[in-house]
């Protein structure tokens, strides 16, 4: 996609709000230097470039029993359980939902569409794409402290994101993000369900996300599949998605319905991806196929029942490895796509709609992250005088694990948790609630379900009444 994080040129200046008006999405001809127009643009906080590999490499967990720990949690909710640092990845949750950005060119596909099913398509796939990052990904980013934020702007992306941790018990994340360009809204609230059933770790989704395409006036609303992370016991960590998204555009009626399969008794269905995009009327437009660890494809019902029918008469189908060519001869814009290889069975005819991106070749030492979440937690000088007190960015504990020492890290770990706990105890006995800074509760205008919603004013920057949280 062009996307890596190093190819960065900076965040979005509150000064400067000229933004190209077309995104460069050829990987290619992505701007290389930190230069527009023959100047450099340099963000506030001074950083010209992202970086591509975190400070410390990965410790070993093999010196760990999970089991010691997690015998105690069976049936519980893991959310209200402390767990050693052993098991985290340094990022925090709200970083680990700014990764739903990763594969934003899929939001300006939509917006560029004029046909609403190809736009229901772009949106398909990057609801598809936001789980992706999570491939491999088999730490666990750290709890949230009540009233924690996360920012992150990039220019060079056309985006912006601001989210908060606005409820600790339940834990509830919620985040806004726009483009700079205006032309679209994305934002949501988390609050997924932990539990331990014995040999896995199940994430339950909660809450609801909501893309708005301005231009075309379309709201789109979703819930994510549920996360299985198996084999915590004994044996190698592996992770699954598997439940029935339900993409529902609220202008037109129609509706995008992803069967994310459970891997089953032999690992066929293992990480497939199956649906159709139907309209108000419930005529089926399309069928959608794939991985969500490698790609997503698209063809017209006809072409796939047909190709189905064949299947079960028994014509050999042989499964394939797509080549460039083979791409290229199937969709224009797969020039646009990293080389990965399939083990999707293609059907011919079909369209691309998305490509997995390829990770940095160091990314096994890196917790599994891609390009784009090792640039998340980086810190450079000047950016505590730009971001809030609440930040991620200035967690002590992550910071500190990220920097390969922990046994600080595990330290600061539990006297964050330590003061939140007595914190919550103040307030409490002098009867005084918390308040959000940045979100709100009340109603999504397009499900009509409780959600969080961004308040505005984040931009500003006045953090005078932030709460000491570090």
């Amino acid at each position: 996609t062009g996307f890596d994080s190093d190819n960065s040129s900076g965040e979005f200046s509150e000064a400067n709000h000229k933004v190209p008006e077309m995104l460069d999405l050829d990987p290619h001809q992505s701007n290389r230097t930190g230069k527009h127009n023959g100047e450099t643009e340099i963000q506030e906080n001074g950083i010209k470039r992202h970086r591509t590999s975190l400070p410390a490499p990965m410790f070993s967990r093999s010196d760990f029993s999970v089991w010691s720990i997690l015998k105690k949690c069976i049936g519980l909710e893991l959310s209200k359980i402390t767990m050693p640092i052993v098991f985290n990845e340094p990022l925090s949750f709200l970083q680990r939902i700014t990764e739903y950005m990763e594969h934003i060119y899929l939001i300006n596909k939509a917006c560029s569409h004029a046909d609403p099913l190809e736009r229901m398509q772009a949106v398909a796939a990057f609801a598809v794409s936001a789980v992706a990052s999570q491939w491999e990904r088999t730490g666990k980013p750290f709890n949230p402290l009540l009233g924690e934020t996360y920012e992150l702007t990039r220019e060079d992306l056309g985006f912006r994101f601001i989210s908060e941790q606005v409820s600790h018990h339940p834990p509830i994340s919620a985040f806004y993000s726009e483009g700079l360009n205006k032309d679209f809204v994305f934002h949501g609230s988390i609050y997924p369900k932990l539990k331990f059933w014995g040999k896995s770790i199940e994430a339950e989704p909660r809450g609801t996300i909501t893309l708005e395409l301005l231009k075309h006036n379309e709201a789109y609303t979703w819930t994510n599949p549920t996360c299985c992370v198996h084999n915590v016991i004994i044996g190698k960590l592996w992770l699954e998605q598997y439940g029935v998204v339900e993409i529902v555009n609220h202008s037109t009626g129609d509706k995008c319905v992803l069967n994310f399969k459970p891997c089953g008794l032999f690992g066929k269905e293992l990480h497939r991806v199956e649906g159709y995009i139907q309209d108000k009327h419930k005529k089926k437009l399309c069928v959608i196929y794939g991985k969500w660890t490698e790609c997503l494809w698209c063809t017209d019902p006809t072409t796939y029942e047909t190709y189905k029918k064949s299947e079960k008469r028994g014509s050999e189908q042989k499964k394939k490895s797509v080549s460039e060519e083979d791409i290229k001869s199937e969709n224009d814009e797969a020039d646009d796509m990293p080389e990965v290889q399939d083990t999707v069975q293609f059907i011919p005819g079909s369209k691309l709609l998305w490509r997995i991106n390829c990770r940095p070749p160091n990314s096994s030492q890196m917790y599994n992250f891609t390009s784009f979440a090792v640039s998340l937690n980086e810190l450079e000088s000047g950016m505590e005088a730009i971001l809030a007190p609440t930040d991620c960015r200035l967690r002590p504990d992550i910071r500190n694990m990220e920097n390969g020492n922990m046994d600080l890290a595990s330290k600061e770990k539990e006297r964050l948790e330590e003061k939140q706990r007595a914190a919550r105890k103040e307030r409490a006995k002098d009867e005084v609630e918390w308040h959000t800074r940045w979100f709100h509760l009340c109603t999504n205008p397009y499900t009509g379900t409780p959600d969080w919603l961004y308040s505005g004013g984040y931009f500003d920057r006045n953090f005078s009444d932030c709460p000491d949280i570090y």
